[in-house]
C-alpha cells in the first residue's frame, strides 16, 4: 500500500512496443504516477523489479521467455512489496483465479479507457479493491473450495468457525473483522459503515493487516487469509 506523497513508481511489462507506448502516454500527465521502466518480457520484468523496486507492475500475460503469470509469481516471491496489476484480454473466472493465486492484486482489460486504467491503478495503490464485489467473492469462494479440498486430501481436519491460529496470533480482533470484510470485496467506505468507524480508522487497520500478513495489497491479504484457513462468513457463501 502506498502511504507517502511521492509519485508511485510504475513498471510496464509488455512485449509489444506500441502497447507500452500507449500505456506510457495514458499515464504521462498523472502527477502521482511515475513510469520508472519498461520490460519487453517476463524475465526482463523480474530483473527490473529487482533493480527499480516499483510500487506497481502493469503485467501483460502473453510474453516471451517468462509469461505474465509466471513472472508475477516470481516477482511476488522476490519483491513482495510490489503490487501487480494484470493487463489482459481474458475475463474468465478460471484465468483470473490463476492470476490472483500467482499474486496479482487484480486486472484491467486491454480495451480499458484511460480513466479505467488510471482508476484501477489508483485503487490498488490506495488499498482499495480492484475487483468488483461479485467477482471478488466468486474468486475467493473458488480459492476456499480448492483449499478445503487440499486440506481434505492432506487429512487436515476442518476447524469450523475457530479462528486459524496463525491469524488469531498476529491480528487484533478488530483487524480480523476488517480482514473478513476485505475478503468480501468491500471498499474502505463500506467497511467503515459496517464497523461504525471512520474511513481513516479503516485505512489504518487495512495497512496494519497488510503489513502483518506480509503482503502488498488487500487482494493478497484476502487470499492469504483464505489459505491460512479463514473463510468468509457462511451467509456470504452462495
Amino acid at each position: 500500500m502506498k502511504v507517502n506523497s511521492s509519485p508511485a513508481r510504475v513498471l510496464i511489462a509488455d512485449d509489444h512496443a506500441l502497447a507500452r507506448e500507449g500505456i506510457r502516454s495514458m499515464l504521462a500527465n498523472e502527477p502521482d504516477l511515475e513510469i520508472v521502466g519498461e520490460a519487453a518480457d517476463g524475465e526482463e520484468a523480474l530483473e527490473f523489479c529487482r533493480k527499480l523496486c516499483p510500487d506497481l507492475v502493469l503485467m501483460d500475460v502473453r510474453m516471451p521467455k517468462i509469461d505474465g503469470l509466471a513472472a508475477t509469481r516470481a516477482i511476488k516471491e522476490r519483491c513482495p512489496q510490489a503490487s501487480v496489476l494484470i493487463v489482459t484480454t481474458h475475463e474468465s473466472q478460471e484465468y483470473l483465479v490463476e492470476a490472483i493465486r500467482a499474486g496479482a492484486a487484480g486486472y484491467v482489460l486491454k480495451e480499458a479507457t484511460k480513466g479505467q486504467l488510471v482508476g484501477a491503478i489508483r485503487r490498488v495503490l490506495d488499498g482499495e479493491p480492484s475487483l468488483n464485489q461479485e467477482l471478488a467473492m466468486r474468486l475467493l469462494h473458488r480459492l476456499l473450495d480448492e483449499t478445503a479440498k487440499q486440506r481434505s486430501a492432506d487429512h487436515i481436519p476442518a476447524e469450523g468457525r475457530v479462528e486459524p491460529p496463525l491469524l488469531a496470533g498476529s491480528l487484533a480482533p478488530r483487524e480480523m473483522d476488517v480482514l473478513r470484510l476485505l475478503a468480501r470485496g468491500q471498499t474502505t467506505q463500506e467497511i467503515a459503515r459496517n464497523l461504525l468507524v471512520s474511513v481513516s480508522t479503516v485505512k489504518k487497520h487495512v495497512h496494519r493487516v497488510i503489513s502483518k500478513l506480509g503482503v502488498s495489497d488487500r487482494t493478497q491479504a484476502a487470499v492469504k487469509a483464505v489459505e491460512l484457513g479463514l473463510p468468509p462468513d457462511q451467509e456470504e457463501r452462495r
